[in-house]
């Protein structure tokens, strides 16, 4: 053969790498060359492998990425040995197959490879409905090619004539897939082929399209089409092997090759992409059930049955359609009454309605009239309804129309790792959540517009999304025409949007300074607070299971009850005397609760909500307390949230929060036990923490490849006014908070709370501290527990 085997793989690549990827045009270029290659080297194979006689009745075909000539630059091949039943003997054809499929795996191609008849291909097709969508690519390679259009037209026909039966299986199998693979658009390392929106996803486009049953788009999704294998021959260069998943490793280099500016620009168009083609995917899967009904059911012509829906609006098999054009036209607000019909009533609008609104409706007026406004808030109270209604109404270019700032955040990648959506979809899904929360205000209106809002300075460039995105809502409140103190609500709430969950996950909320700021950022407005706590809930909930857990809830909750107390407290008079102190019974300690403690038995009681757990304890305040029982509380297998610590006289009334992940419920008379030993001197309840730690690689303070580097401890100055306040970040591991427990007592510094959060394998805990005089610590003794810490969380304090 004129190319040896052994070098077809580094062939494959350098005709790959010496094309320009960033060239307009290039992609189809390269793809061409590359198949071209692939094909003539196979028919080398094939000339090899016959002698370079003619054989009738016998030829090599290619279905896959192959057969479509869209292969990447380390595709895998998948190929059929076509045969008649009278073309050789079964021997002399295993021995013909044998000498075209081992040079392949002699070069180190990967190979998906069968020997078939044209009845075989037949009966493949008919059982397996993988097969039956690959064979609609089946492309001559060498051979007989009158065998392979005789074998792909017979395929062709029976998929065309069984496209009734086969489509319910085809829905099925896209369902699993999808739910299996997830959503290629709201991914940070997305599966480019089998995901939502995928390769894969095109190719059963086509397979419709082959059935008769429905016309697929063209044009932006072809271009989105074009992206993806551009995205997925870059991968193949960058990484050297045939991979379909983007890593995030691999994340510069691919946007580098392509020439986007950063990885974050690469991430956003390949989401664009993605959406576009599970969009259309959607459409068409609708439109070929439809079809597909309106073959069993016709007997005659059929009239469309048309549901009335109101506003010139019927639903219509499963779709909204308008019901005359010319509605579009003099109605500037018809875009937003489609959207309210359709989202209220759980369905899409149809494509051609889609493009309809888009070009006729005339451009609202700035400001937007009341009408107007009020449409908008009835669609962001829609909920669930409105997350497909708004991607059609995205798709076709309306939001933009409505929200031009929408599209700096569209298809926007979010690193975070609690957030699974795109900035985009995230703010969408936010409205959702809002949408079941208004009860709680009186103003929903502005509840929902600033769910929607919340992230949109989210933007390139911006250095604070929340300061950015306070500005741009200003903006637009204005121009969709809320009245100036709604404007400044709203940018209020879009600025501050973070503020309440900070605060209760973060600092303690006994502490008046807390509460303090808090307030602040409402500037005091009850009706204010509730609405921004009502979007901190939809915020989080909406980001994702790591965002919004019972813990986290009850943290808000419990910041938000003191916030309450606080802005419904009557305002002093100038002038008035100060209220009485109100009468205590020692902070709530009962006398012989007391005695019980000090007679060495702590107090330990439960209540559980959820997932989360509510410890009450009760010890003899010791040095090291707070220590052994984060140890104990590891030691059991739950995970620490929050800790409020606080004495009186020589006792300690604690109060903790924590998780179960394997579900177990605390057990108080195990705790109760464990303290006592603990506190009598017997480490043995801590055995089980220092097993597991023992096996675990200890963190290293270099910073590395790939890796955050050293620990990292800060001083977050006005806090609080009654202890020293640390935020300490890093990599988390089992038993860390008993080793700063026990670092800090043995330097004699107190934890008067602390409060506990981790995010992807990272630590974020905040701790207040005191001296044993139980003030702040002064400045030189805040550095040296800053370094102590430090050390501690890198495991380099001595233990």
């Amino acid at each position: 053969m004129a190319t040896s085997s052994s070098d077809i793989g580094s062939r494959r690549l350098d005709l790959a790498g010496t094309r320009d990827f960033h060239v307009a045009g290039a992609g189809r270029s390269r793809r061409a060359a590359l198949s071209a290659f692939n094909r003539d080297w196979l028919a080398e194979v094939w000339r090899s492998a016959t002698g370079g006689a003619r054989i009738e009745g016998v030829a090599l075909a290619a279905v896959g990425s192959l057969g479509r000539g869209d292969a990447g630059p380390l595709s895998d091949y998948d190929l059929v040995l076509l045969h008649s039943e009278r073309s050789l003997p079964t021997k002399e054809l295993t021995a013909l197959a044998d000498r075209i499929w081992y040079p392949i795996w002699d070069a180190g191609v990967r190979l998906d490879h069968s020997v078939r008849t044209v009845t075989q291909c037949r009966q493949v097709a008919a059982n397996d409905l993988t097969a039956a969508v690959g064979l609609l690519d089946l492309a001559p390679v060498a051979g007989d090619e009158e065998l392979v259009a005789a074998a792909r037209s017979t395929v062709a026909h029976d998929w065309r004539g069984n496209a009734r039966k086969r489509l319910p299986q085809l829905v099925e199998a896209l369902s699993a897939r999808h739910t299996r693979q997830g959503d290629l658009a709201q991914s940070i390392e997305p599966e480019l082929k089998e995901a939502h929106g995928g390769l894969r996803d095109m190719t059963v486009l086509t397979a419709l399209a082959e059935a008769w049953l429905a016309d697929r788009p063209h044009g932006g999704v072809d271009r989105a089409h074009e992206l993806l294998l551009d995205v997925r021959d870059a991968v193949h260069v960058v990484t050297g092997r045939g991979r379909d998943r983007l890593g995030r490793e691999d994340h510069d280099a691919v946007a580098a090759l392509l020439g986007h500016p950063d990885a974050d620009d690469l991430l956003t168009a390949v989401s664009g992409a993605g959406r576009l083609i599970a969009y259309a995917l959607d459409g068409t899967v609708r439109r070929a059930g439809q079809s597909q009904r309106a073959r069993a059911l016709r007997v005659g012509p059929r009239r469309p049955q048309m549901t009335p829906l109101g506003h010139g609006m019927f639903a219509s098999d499963g779709e909204v359609v308008l019901g005359s054009a010319r509605l579009a036209e003099s109605d500037d607000t018809m875009a937003l009454r489609a959207a309210v019909v359709a989202a209220r009533a759980g369905l899409p609008i149809a494509p051609t309605t889609l493009e309809n609104l888009a070009a006729a409706v005339p451009p609202l007026p700035t400001p937007w009239p009341a009408q107007a406004r009020d449409l908008l808030g009835d669609l962001l109270a829609s909920g669930p309804g409105l997350v497909t209604v708004w991607e059609g109404l995205d798709q076709v270019g309306i939001v933009e129309q409505w929200l031009p700032e929408w599209a700096a955040v569209r298809s926007r990648p979010q690193r975070n790792a609690v957030h699974r959506h795109t900035v985009d979809r995230h703010l969408v899904e936010t409205v959702v959540r809002a949408a079941g929360l208004v009860r709680r205000t009186s103003r929903p209106d502005l509840l929902l517009v600033g769910a929607v809002l919340h992230d949109i300075g989210k933007v390139r460039g911006a250095h604070d999304h929340s300061v950015t995105g306070a500005e741009t809502a200003r903006t637009v409140a204005t121009r969709w025409g809320f009245a100036p103190h709604d404007v400044s609500v709203l940018e209020t709430l879009v600025r501050e949007h973070l503020t309440v969950i900070e605060l209760a996950t973060r600092r303690d909320h006994q502490d008046p300074a807390t509460v303090d700021a808090a307030v602040a950022a409402v500037d005091g407005d009850r009706e204010v607070f509730e609405l921004l706590v009502a979007l901190t809930e939809a915020d989080a909930s909406a980001a994702g299971p790591l965002a919004w857990t019972d813990w986290r809830a009850t943290l808000l909750e419990q910041l938000a009850a003191a916030v309450r107390v606080r802005l419904d407290a009557p305002r002093p008079v100038p002038g008035a005397p100060p209220a009485p102190a109100a009468e205590t019974d020692d902070h709530g300690l009962r006398p012989e609760v007391a005695a019980t403690v000090r007679a060495g038995e702590p107090q330990v009681h439960v209540v559980s909500g959820g997932g989360s757990h509510r410890l009450d304890i009760v010890d003899v305040d010791r040095v090291g307390l707070f220590a052994d029982t984060a140890g104990l509380l590891a030691a059991e297998g739950h995970t620490v949230r929050t800790a409020i610590l606080r004495t009186v006289g020589d006792v300690a009334i604690d109060e903790w929060h924590v998780e179960s992940p394997s579900g177990a419920v605390p057990d108080p008379e195990r705790i109760v036990r464990g303290l006592a030993r603990l506190g009598r001197g017997d480490r043995g309840p801590l055995q089980t923490l220092d097993r597991r730690r023992a096996h675990l690689a200890r963190p290293s303070g270099e910073s590395t490849l790939g890796s955050p580097g050293q620990a990292r401890a800060l001083v977050v100055p006005g806090a609080s006014t009654e202890a020293t306040v640390l935020e300490v970040r890093a990599q988390d591991r089992p038993g860390l908070l008993h080793e700063l427990g026990a670092a800090l007592a043995g330097a004699g510094v107190s934890v008067r709370s602390a409060h506990i959060a981790t995010y992807a394998g990272q630590t974020l805990d905040t701790l207040y501290l005191t001296g044993a005089d139980g003030l702040p610590l002064p400045p030189a003794r805040v550095a040296q527990v800053v370094s102590l810490v430090i050390d501690t969380c890198d495991g380099l304090a001595p233990s």
